[in-house]
């Protein structure tokens, strides 16, 4: 039974910044490529961050310079290092795998398995 855990959401201050983590669960960790995904009220679902299993990532280009994506195959865990927030940020925030892309990292439509998300709310 394959699970994705996020946590890590909060409510933040404009410029500040926070962590998410998700834990995979159910699955070979290590072999499965992974995404960040958010989705805010009104707007479509959209790649954040993605990274494969040998740990080369891709950034959506507005998240450049802001969000770090990293992956620990030991603790099963993927990570979203976000800094610079902004209240455009604000969104739910999923975290999915696959084991492979037959597309874009950041499409959505590639990716199998999800999280139920974790809140993000800047102010």
């Amino acid at each position: 039974h394959v699970q994705l855990v996020e946590s890590g959401g909060g409510t933040v201050q404009a410029g500040g910044s926070l962590k998410l983590s998700c834990v995979g669960s159910g699955f070979t960790y290590n072999t499965h490529n992974m995404g960040w995904f958010r989705s805010a009220p009104g707007k479509e679902r959209e790649g954040v961050a993605a990274i494969d299993s040998d740990g080369a990532s891709s950034y959506l280009d507005s998240m450049k310079g802001r969000f770090i994506i990293s992956r620990d195959n030991a603790k099963t865990v993927l990570y979203l290092d976000m800094s610079s927030l902004k209240p455009e940020d604000t969104a739910m925030y999923y975290c999915a795998s696959v084991l492979k892309w037959f597309g874009p990292p950041l499409d959505e439509r590639g990716y199998q398995y999800w999280g139920q998300g974790t809140q993000v709310t800047v102010s």
